[in-house]
């Protein structure tokens, strides 16, 4: 099956919304929203996304390496989920195959943003914890305290990059387009990010307290605020 055109139309300038902080409610209450139309959809999408990570952690030396960069381009499926839900289609096992469709500027650029995030885990959790992330027995031996607060900063460092996926695979933007446009609705929104990520935090500890279970609710939800909010700040129809 060929995955659906993913491009909205949207208007050309780069003018985002400023928004009050609490709108970051908002994004996550669309999210919910587009989980409820379609639950077992996002639900398998998410399951999907957890059963390459597990696959790809369990290789020896060049699994956890290769999960931090496949895993987000897989995971990105969900953003083209939320887009056909919003249109009133529904997620599709094609939308798997979407972002590896998309062109490979914007793989590229999304596997960009993630290497970023993934460099400040690494480093936090070296110095902050003592343990290498790029090895799963290492991670296994970590406190779940200090393995929250390295995906806490994780968090923090991937709010400005938050739009990046979204004008990379929904709108073909280029590397440097979509850096600079996520950073520039993050700095006009900050108040409303860092709820944001507040919000996705109190969603991380959900699936450590419930030791993973809750990744098919929480991933897509995280993945459809998202494009929630890249729609609200563009204005898009």
């Amino acid at each position: 099956m060929t995955p659906p055109d993913p491009s909205p139309s949207l208007p050309g300038a780069r003018a985002f919304r400023s928004v009050r902080a609490d709108r970051a409610f908002a994004w996550y209450s669309e999210a919910l929203r587009l989980f409820k139309k379609q639950p077992v959809g996002f639900a398998a999408l998410a399951v999907a996304t957890a059963i390459v990570e597990i696959v790809l952690m369990l290789l020896p030396l060049v699994g956890p390496p290769a999960a931090n960069i496949v895993v987000p381009i897989v995971a990105s499926s969900l953003l083209f989920a939320a887009l056909a839900t919003d249109r009133g289609d529904k997620p599709r096992a094609a939308h798997l195959l979407a972002p590896f469709a998309a062109p490979a500027r914007a793989i590229g650029t999304v596997v960009a943003a993630t290497l970023v995030v993934s460099g400040v885990e690494w480093l936090a959790g070296w110095h902050l914890a003592g343990v290498n992330l790029l090895s799963i027995d290492a991670i296994a031996e970590v406190a779940a305290t200090d393995l929250l607060v390295v995906y806490v900063l994780g968090v923090a460092a991937s709010l400005p990059l938050t739009l990046v996926p979204l004008f990379a695979f929904l709108e073909g933007a280029t590397l440097r387009e979509s850096f600079a446009w996520s950073l520039a609705a993050f700095l006009r929104n900050v108040p409303a990010f860092l709820l944001y990520g507040g919000l996705g935090i109190a969603l991380l500890g959900v699936v450590f307290v419930t030791q993973g279970l809750a990744t098919i609710i929480v991933l897509p939800l995280w993945a459809a605020s998202s494009y929630a909010a890249w729609k609200d700040l563009l204005n898009a129809a």
